[in-house]
Formats: structure tokens, C-alpha cells, sequence
């Protein structure tokens, strides 16, 4: 299991995600969920990935070799749209689901995953879309300004409470943490590091791309302040009649 998330702002994007793949008494492993592209003059795109970790490196590797295949063939590099890049993702990963699905199937697994796309292409608006394990998608939008993938519950409070499209690039990229933080607090399967970048729009590059590990003192003093905030919360709710 992993978790990630993407929030769509006026001033551009904030993507998150852990780097878990499994855990267990003695095996814990952990891989990049964050996958970006951003070797373009005219484009930038960013893939948040979640579910079976073979699916999506087939994914992942077939992305990069129609960008290094000068052959017609629809890549990220040539399609117009953000739109088109969430149909092309998705048709890929569709294919590769399926080719493995009955193999899977038979030692009762599943190949599925899914996958949040997010970037601007030229002058055309940002956006993000969730690419579901059948090929569809959706997008953002006011009301629901942020998408997740993977587990999803535990860090949506703090995201339903705080963010708002209005919301500055560097408090919604704090929710974002505080999001993943308390994930991980409650689910052994969602770990660090912490991944985060920051998008602001019409920039075509990420304007802060960083990864932060267990002891990294930023996220040790943002874990430290959210947990007394909370408390002092805590400490002065209404008290009861009879108290």
C-alpha cells in the first residue's frame, strides 16, 4: 500500500507521496512513487503512483521508451493536452494490466494500479486527473481541489478542513505532510521519505522538489508542532456542565 496526493491551487500544484511498498515483521521496502517529466521546453508532467509495483515500472518504462522512440508513436512529449496524457496513461496501463491479468488471477492477485497525472502543457491551464486501474480518469475541480490514491482515510480530514483553491503553495504543501504524517501514524503500510514537490503555474519546472526521511530535522519539527498544536486543541475544547 502507499498513499499520495496531488492539490490543485490557483498558483499552481502540490504532489506528496511515501515510498513504501510492503511491510512486514522483517521486511520493510521502499520505492520512488513521485515520477517526474520535465525535459520539455513546452510541458512538464508529474505521475503519482499507487498498487502492484511490477505494473507500474512496465508502465513507467514504456512512458520513457515512446519519449525516446522518434517514430510518430503518442508520447508525452507529443500529446496536446493534459487530458490526452491521462487517456494515453491510462491506455497503457490498461494494456499492461491485462496481459498479466489471468496469470494474477490464478494465484489470487491482481496487477492493478492507478495513477495521479498533474502538469501544465504550454499556456494551457494546469490540472491534475486520477487515472483509475480500468483506463478512465477524472480532474480536480473547486470543490473537490485535491485527488488520492492508495490509502486515502486517514489522511483526509486534515486536507477536507484546510485546503481551499485560494490556499498559498506552502501552507498546502505543510497540509500535505501533515496529510501523509498522520497516515503513517495509523497505517504501517505508509512510510517515509516523504516525497513533495511544488509546481507553480505557468512555470513549466518545479519550483521545490524535495525528500524528507524519518530524522530529517524539518519534518521532526513539523511532526513536533502538529502534535502540541493538536493537544493544545485538545486542551481547550468546551468542557461539560457538569465539570
Amino acid at each position: 500500500m502507499t498513499y499520495c496526493l496531488a492539490i490543485q491551487l490557483h498558483d499552481g500544484i502540490v504532489f506528496a507521496s511515501d515510498s513504501r511498498t510492503s511491510a512486514g515483521v522483517d521486511h520493510v521496502t521502499t520505492y520512488r512513487k513521485m515520477h517526474v517529466f520535465d525535459r520539455f521546453e513546452d510541458r512538464i508532467f508529474v505521475l503519482l503512483s499507487a498498487g502492484n509495483l511490477a505494473t507500474t515500472q512496465e508502465v513507467l518504462s514504456r512512458i520513457q521508451r515512446d519519449l525516446e522512440t522518434d517514430r510518430g508513436a503518442q508520447s508525452l512529449g507529443s500529446v496536446p493536452h493534459l487530458s490526452d496524457a491521462a487517456r494515453y496513461v491510462g491506455e497503457l496501463s490498461h494494456a499492461v494490466q491485462s496481459r498479466y491479468a489471468a496469470a494474477l488471477e490464478k494465484v489470487g492477485q491482481t496487477g492493478e494500479v492507478t495513477f495521479i497525472v498533474g502538469g501544465q502543457i504550454r499556456d494551457q491551464p494546469q490540472d491534475i486527473h486520477l487515472v483509475y486501474p480500468q483506463g478512465n480518469f477524472i480532474s480536480a475541480s473547486p470543490d473537490a481541489p485535491y485527488l488520492q490514491i492508495g490509502e486515502t482515510k486517514y489522511g483526509k480530514p486534515i486536507l477536507d478542513r484546510v485546503i481551499v483553491p485560494g490556499l498559498n503553495l506552502e501552507d498546502a504543501a505543510r497540509c500535505a505532510l501533515v496529510s501523509i504524517d498522520s497516515t503513517i501514524r495509523s497505517n504501517l503500510s505508509v512510510g517515509p521519505p516523504i516525497e513533495l514537490a511544488i509546481y507553480e503555474k505557468g512555470e513549466l519546472a518545479l519550483s521545490h522538489h524535495l525528500t524528507l526521511k524519518r530524522n530529517s530535522p524539518y519534518y521532526v519539527s513539523l511532526q513536533k508542532h502538529w502534535n502540541q498544536g493538536i493537544r493544545r486543541a485538545f486542551e481547550t475544547l468546551p468542557r461539560f456542565d457538569w465539570e
